[in-house]
This record gives structure tokens, sequence and C-alpha cells, in this order.
């Protein structure tokens, strides 16, 4: 990729979501949108609309907005 092409929302996505399976890979995680934005390289404001997209559109994930405390926070389990 070059410097000046931006990544498509789509491979955002897909990085996100190869992320939280392999996060989730034991079980369950609970993990704050601040750290998943440092890990993937996004922001957080960009993880909170892709959590949610992936919440319908990811079969073998369960995510759930757990709770809000300086940053909020996700459970993700594998289904």
């Amino acid at each position: 990729m070059s410097a000046t092409t931006e990544p498509t929302t789509e491979s955002k996505e897909t990085r996100l979501r190869q992320y939280l399976s392999q996060r989730a890979e034991d079980g369950e995680v609970y993990i704050k949108s601040k750290f998943i934005a440092d890990d993937v390289e996004l922001s957080p404001k960009e993880i909170g609309a892709l959590m949610v997209k992936l919440r319908d559109s990811a079969p073998d994930l369960e995510i759930e907005k757990w709770s809000y405390t300086s940053a909020t926070t996700w459970r993700v389990t594998r289904g």
C-alpha cells in the first residue's frame, strides 16, 4: 500500500475481525477500544463503529458493549 492510499473500510474491518478472533481464541476477552485502536492502528472512534458493524456481520464472534470507564470496554467471545 502506498503512503497516499488509505485502507478501505473492508480491510479495516477484516483486520479488526482477525485481531478479535486471535484475542478471544481461548474463550472470552474484555478489552477497551483505545487499546484495540493502538494494536490495529485505527482510532478509537473507528473501532466503535466497526465493532457495531461486526456484531451483525461476524457470526463467529459475539461482541457486546460491556462498560464505559474512560473508554468503551468490549466483551468478545468466540461464537
